[in-house]
């Protein structure tokens, strides 16, 4: 099955509104940065990109799925931020957007496909303006609502960091570490579950 006909399954079922919430870690590690050019790696309903075009970002947003675009057109015009947001279809194991960013951001960038995940952050990164930032939040831990086996091994920050084969000299890292946070599930589940963080500067 085609990765987009996975997703957009994935989303076709879930709730088609948005919880209008940003990511607690993006709002931690964004939060502080001065407004500029940002780009969304798989956007899904427009949570993240609808906050940071709140503060005056101008954000291209990607998802492989449709469906997801669609809610996250909802969002932001319900929000009165869509003409600062670009919403476009990428399966970015095979096309990316152009261009080069303020700050580019993925967040549970994962998939239950064999996936080349550590090439498509490493073209993240070099879509990072000299001076601008990568944020990468993975999931660390499994929660008990997820659909990855219950043995699945997430990697490390450092380890994700190395699949990325970047050139240590042109980055500053901010933050490489695990944190835990409060999660909620689909059925009104909760958990205490860990993220890897991986904040970088690129310094040329």
């Amino acid at each position: 099955m085609q990765t987009e006909t996975i997703w957009n399954d994935i989303y076709a079922k879930g709730p088609q509104t948005s919880s209008g919430k940003p990511g607690l870690a993006l709002t931690q590690f964004a939060g502080p940065l001065r407004a500029g050019t940002a780009l969304e790696l798989g956007c899904a309903r427009g949570d993240d990109a609808v906050w940071l075009a709140g503060r005056g970002w101008q954000i291209t947003a990607v998802d492989v799925s449709s469906v997801a675009l669609d809610i996250a057109a909802r969002n932001a015009e319900a929000a009165g931020v869509a003409h600062l947001i670009w919403l476009a279809v990428h399966d970015l194991a095979l096309s990316f957007p152009d261009g080069q960013f303020d700050l580019v951001t993925a967040s549970f960038l994962h998939s239950p496909q064999d996936w080349p995940r550590g090439e498509v952050l490493a073209k993240g990164a070099a879509a990072v303006a000299p001076g601008g930032h990568l944020l990468i939040i993975e999931h660390a831990s499994r929660a008990p609502w997820s659909w990855s086996p219950e043995n699945t091994r997430f990697p490390t920050a450092e380890q994700t960091l190395a699949s990325m084969q970047l050139d240590s000299k042109d980055w500053a890292h901010r933050c490489l570490c695990p944190i835990a946070r409060s999660a909620s599930g689909p059925g009104g589940q909760s958990a205490t579950v860990t993220d890897n963080i991986l904040f970088l500067q690129r310094l040329s």
